[in-house]
């Protein structure tokens, strides 16, 4: 790093808008929304794919939820990995992973090495993602970081909402193997900024040896449960190819809890849910997300098959998501910080409820101005207004030293909330059966509503603002960074802010 980088680097952190803290977001920024992109452009590829590489409908769901199957299944893993090996490290590994997935992808002769591909892929975005969150956390002055998270998390959730639209355009001009070829030359970037300009950190406690038992049982637990939930849009819940591996995944978390409860160096610190917060969140999180997936899988879907939209069309309705996600993220991450995120976690979920409700109306015929727009608006407002200071709240509410972890663990619930959801709500709803898109799309719609208004409900509930230190003090505990000793009963989720003056 330069002179400016070491600078702003002095006291506990890169300042907001320093040199070093616009290559750090640059690096972050680029490889996770490569990796949220990637998780979103298949969809409108496959009707392109299935034609080229002659694949039925499940072949085409394995295409999909490959990807999320080892993403689900590692990102746990990854987050203990940065944590000992050092998050740049880890980091740089999963994005020269993630591209070398991508050649492989773009260049398959036949669905089981595009399978395959997708596979290595989740393995590489599994190494990156909490990666990317936890040099944030860690880089970052403690008064910046929400703002920082803010940022990141506006322009990732760009990337996984433009993914339609870059999808439909790369494969109306050329071919569904571009939708790959284009992460070869954003993985560079990244390597090349990260190896140039960001620096490593990693905790200092974390074990010497690995949880190597902890991690094969949850890796074994959570690539059972998405078989399973993957195998019952194939035959319904009620089979016994979905039952037998969905008892097998829940008895192996089961044995992994056992584990880490008795190991003396767990993959996984139960302590770490000893916050209230930090378990509220993550259970926000996993009712939001499972409501997204079924959203951006199901839209693009039925714009194409019932509303006769084209490819490009289709993935261009959801740019407005994009388009506030983008202006009001980092906003929204700094009213966080000032007043708490308890009520824009509870608006949020609410207002994306609503938009959901509003898009189980789409009917043929519908315009795009009357029939699509407003939904996708409200659902837009929604998630911009709730998940940056969810991610914030989810990092600070667990220790500093844990930052890889408390990643990992949101990110896995996050994935695997998305896979459980499109999975599962098409089955629901009734799309996998002789209704069709076109009969099961509302049900579908009103199904993740649900479920996106119980995550606000419960932010509104349980996220409850902490009381204010005394008035001598003149400061009160807040939601971000580590504890500080003369914080009053200030633990390993309540750090100090400075507040206003009281009299």
């Amino acid at each position: 790093m330069g002179a400016a980088d070491s600078a702003a680097t002095s006291g506990g952190g890169v300042a907001w808008g320093s040199p070093a803290a616009r290559w750090m977001l640059t690096a972050t920024v680029l490889a996770s929304g490569m990796a949220f992109l990637d998780s979103t452009v298949v969809n409108v590829a496959l009707p392109a794919i299935g034609a080229e590489l002659d694949a039925g409908v499940a072949g085409l769901q394995w295409t999909v939820n490959g990807y999320m199957v080892t993403l689900s299944a590692l990102i746990l893993l990854s987050g203990s990995l940065s944590d000992r090996f050092g998050r740049v490290r880890v980091f740089a590994v999963g994005v020269a992973w993630f591209a070398l997935a991508s050649a492989l992808c773009s260049l398959a002769p036949g669905l089981g090495w595009l399978i395959a591909g997708r596979l290595l892929q989740g393995v590489g975005g599994a190494l990156l993602t909490p990666g990317s969150l936890a040099i944030l956390q860690a880089g970052f002055r403690k008064r910046d970081r929400a703002r920082a998270i803010g940022a990141w998390s506006g322009l990732t959730g760009v990337a996984s909402a433009v993914g339609p639209f870059v999808g439909g355009w790369l494969v109306e001009i050329g071919s569904w193997r571009l939708i790959f070829l284009i992460n070869l030359p954003l993985a560079a970037a990244v390597l090349l900024i990260a190896w140039l300009r960001v620096p490593e950190s990693r905790d200092t406690e974390a074990p010497e040896r690995l949880d190597y038992t902890g991690a094969l049982l949850a890796m074994a637990g959570l690539a059972a449960l998405t078989y399973a939930l993957i195998e019952a849009g194939e035959t319904g819940f009620g089979d016994w190819r979905v039952l037998a591996p969905a008892a097998a995944g829940l008895t192996a978390l089961a044995a992994f809890a056992a584990v880490e409860r008795r190991s003396h160096h767990p993959m996984l610190p139960l302590d770490i849910f000893a916050s209230s917060r930090f378990t509220v969140t993550n259970v926000v999180t996993v009712l939001m997300y499972g409501s997204l997936g079924p959203l951006l899988f199901l839209l693009v879907i039925y714009l194409q098959e019932v509303m006769g939209y084209s490819p490009v069309e289709a993935g261009a309705a959801s740019l407005p998501i994009t388009a506030l996600m983008l202006a009001l993220s980092g906003q929204s991450g700094r009213l966080a910080e000032r007043v708490g995120p308890r009520w824009q976690l509870t608006i949020g979920p609410l207002v994306l409820g609503a938009g959901l409700v509003v898009l189980s109306g789409l009917a043929p015929g519908d315009s795009y101005l009357t029939g699509v727009l407003p939904g996708v608006l409200l659902v837009g407002l929604g998630l911009s207004t709730a998940v940056a200071p969810l991610t914030a709240t989810v990092l600070a509410s667990a220790a500093e030293r844990h930052a890889g972890v408390a990643s990992g663990v949101n990110n896995t619930l996050a994935r695997t909330a998305q896979l459980m959801g499109v999975a599962a709500v098409p089955v629901l709803a009734g799309v996998n059966g002789p209704a069709g898109i076109s009969g099961g799309f509302g049900p579908a719609m009103l199904i993740i509503a649900g479920a996106a208004a119980g995550a606000g409900l419960l932010a509104a509930a349980l996220l409850r603002r902490r009381p204010r230190a005394p008035a001598s003090k003149r400061m009160f505990c807040g939601v971000s960074g580590p504890p500080l000793s003369s914080c009053p009963g200030s633990s390993a989720s309540e750090p100090l802010r400075r507040g206003p003056e009281t009299s």
